[in-house]
This record gives C-alpha cells, structure tokens and sequence, in this order.
C-alpha cells in the first residue's frame, strides 16, 4: 500500500509542476516579446524600433566605418522580432504539448492508483 500512495503523491506533485509550466507557456503566447527571454544580455533589445536602432548603433566597431540607413535598420529590427516571437511561439506550443501529456498520464496514474489502493483497503477491512 506504501507504493500505491506513494506514486499518488509524486503524481500530484508531477501534475502541480506540469501546470505551473503550462501558465507559463500561455502567458508567453499573449505576450511573446515580453516571455523570458534566452538570447542572452548583449542582445539588443526588441521593446522598439529606436531601443533595437540604439543598441545596434552602441555594438557596431568604429573601426569597420559602416553606417546602416533606417530601412536596413528597420528592416533588420523586423527580421530580429519575428524570429523572437516564432521562437517564443515554438517554446510555448512545445511545452504545452509535453506537460499536456504528462497530465494525461498523471491522471490516469493516479486513478488507477488511488482506486487500486482504494481495492486494497476495503479487502483488508
């Protein structure tokens, strides 16, 4: 019976993280430009097109004289934030899926479990 109530609770505890993962991913998706963010901190930044144009201008060596005009620039901060938001977008989907099945067999896990030990009790009564 040890066994039985002992996957019981690393199921509740596997479904309670499941979850807590799965808000994540769906705050993610309404706000992809905002989701915790993995490019790392010398990225530029993507909140506007004038942040995206000061970073880039701030990370460009003087010695190599390039001077990039608004539409490449514009273009370039369009490319950076589509690729951003498909990323966040994949992540998300992704996690979703995986702790929607990790749901699905915690379920049945503990059902299966929970009325099995549930069997076990009333044989010993």
């Amino acid at each position: 019976m040890i066994y039985g109530y002992a996957v019981c609770l690393v199921v509740v505890i596997t479904f309670l993280i499941s979850i807590t993962a799965m808000v994540y991913s769906l705050m993610d998706l309404t706000d992809p430009l905002n989701a915790h963010r993995t490019y790392g901190k010398d990225a530029p930044s993507l909140a506007s097109y004038e942040n995206y144009k000061v970073d880039i201008i701030k990370s460009l060596d003087p010695s190599y004289d390039i001077n990039l005009d608004d539409a490449t620039l514009k273009s370039m901060y369009e490319a950076a934030k589509d690729d951003a938001i498909a990323k966040v977008n994949h992540d998300s989907y992704r996690s979703i899926i995986v702790n929607g099945l990790v749901l699905i067999i915690c379920l049945v896990l503990f059902l299966t479990h929970w009325l099995w030990m549930r069997k076990l009790s009333n044989k010993t009564d």
